[in-house]
């Protein structure tokens, strides 16, 4: 019998221009935003006080937490990019929001990988840059991000 492993991948398996369609996508709820929102101790109305953003312009109803929108897509990367093989986030650039999320909505998460090089001061090591794109179950875009990851190199028994 073959034992398989699910994990990410290593360095040298990362292909810039490499496009990942992360499956299934998340419904977004209101628990996950009453949640999420309380959580983190932000206050925000638009997220908490249905009858205050009922009347806000232009959106009319709550909106999703944005961070919850970006944590849900990174999150849905790492079981084909990086379970295992990441040694470190370093960093999250270039984030937008150009849609909102709402109730209701589902998030399906693309990646697609940028940019990679080895590390100069980790031997074993390098560093990704993948862009993470969000949209909804109609197609439109309602979060982008710019992810910098430090990654394993495969092992020399794998080489």
């Amino acid at each position: 019998m073959t034992d398989i492993v699910q994990r990410g991948l290593y360095f040298e398996e990362f292909e810039v221009g490499a496009r990942y369609l992360h499956r299934p996508g998340r419904t977004a709820t209101e628990a996950d935003n009453v949640l999420f929102t309380t959580l983190t101790m932000n206050t925000q109305a638009l997220h908490l006080d249905a009858a205050f953003a009922d009347g806000q312009q232009p959106f009319g109803q709550r909106l999703m937490n944005s961070m919850w929108t970006l944590s849900t897509m990174v999150g849905s990367s790492v079981a084909q990019l990086t379970q295992g093989t990441l040694v470190a986030q370093l960093g999250l650039g270039d984030i937008s929001f150009p849609h909102p999320l709402f109730h209701g909505d589902t998030l399906y998460t693309e990646s697609v990988i940028v940019d990679k090089r080895l590390s100069t001061s980790r031997p074993g090591q390098g560093i990704c840059t993948i862009e993470h794109i969000g949209r909804n179950q109609d197609g439109v875009v309602v979060a982008k991000a710019t992810r910098t990851a430090l990654m394993r190199c495969l092992p020399e028994e794998e080489q």
